[in-house]
């Protein structure tokens, strides 16, 4: 079963019964606040996730993504939560410290 793993959200842990969903979905369909200024569009990098493990376990990067990577705005183990699918397996994920937000309690 496919699975996110929010680490610096005190390892908050989100199952899905079906793949190939957008990960920003699945946050948010979970009750997880999670920064999208442009409203899950690929427009800006609001919604961007560390990857730590699993990047195997995502869609491949989009057009949009690329864009960012050739600006320099994504790293290699930075993905748009509103563009990449979780496929199958884990991931374990952490929210950029630059979009987190002021009202929720991060650990690490």
């Amino acid at each position: 079963m496919p699975k996110i793993v929010i680490e610096n959200l005190y390892h908050k842990e989100i199952y899905t019964k079906a793949p190939d969903r957008k990960v920003i979905e699945l946050i948010h369909e979970n009750n997880v606040d999670w920064m999208h200024a442009c409203g899950k569009k690929g427009r800006c990098t609001t919604c961007m996730m560390i990857v730590h493990e699993g990047m195997e376990n995502l869609s491949e990067p989009t057009d949009r993504e690329e864009y960012f990577r050739k600006l320099g705005r994504l790293k290699e183990n930075q993905r748009l939560t509103c563009q990449a699918r979780l496929q199958q397996g884990t991931i374990r994920i952490k929210v950029n410290e630059m979009y987190k937000f002021p009202h929720m309690d991060y650990s690490e």
